[in-house]
């Protein structure tokens, strides 16, 4: 039987670890302004990205700040026009489930095909360590009215 020192270092142990894990989630991952003209951060938009959430702060005097959790982060896509692509830019694209930000953009950033795929790894990890499921309908809805599923349910 494990005595009581023994207990009570495990538990501070366990706490050292979980305040690890909440300093890892915290820590910015990447940072990066939207990119204008040849390629360069003259704009005031800030993409902000941690293990949990990623902000977008705009404006110069008036500033408003976004923040969407990760494991709300429905799809993720990536447009490269040939103008961004000479200036090694892209837009990142995203649907969330977010109450104010459905759609939103990572717009002209360096290195978006990285900045894309790690985005993609941490909303799938985020998503798998907190149980978070997504039921996806894959049926098309021209094909099947409503009275199909009754038709269905009446046959089986």
């Amino acid at each position: 039987m494990a005595s009581e020192q023994e207990l009570h270092e495990l538990e501070v142990q366990e706490k050292q670890e979980r305040i690890q894990r909440e300093k890892e989630r915290h820590r910015e991952i990447w940072a990066d302004r939207k990119r204008t003209f040849f390629g360069l951060p003259w704009s005031f938009t800030r993409y902000n990205l941690s293990g949990e959430k990623l902000i977008i702060e705009t404006g110069l005097f008036s500033r408003h700040s976004e923040v969407i959790r990760l494991y709300r982060i429905k799809d993720i896509s990536l447009d490269r026009s040939f103008g961004e692509r000479l200036f090694g830019l892209g837009t990142i694209s995203c649907v969330s489930s977010d109450a104010t930000a459905h759609n939103f953009k990572i717009q002209r950033v360096k290195c978006s095909v990285e900045v894309a795929n790690a985005l993609s790894d941490l909303v799938e990890q985020l998503r798998r360590d907190m149980r978070v499921s997504m039921r996806e309908m894959m049926v098309d809805h021209e094909e099947h009215d409503d009275n199909d599923s009754l038709d269905y349910l009446e046959t089986h």
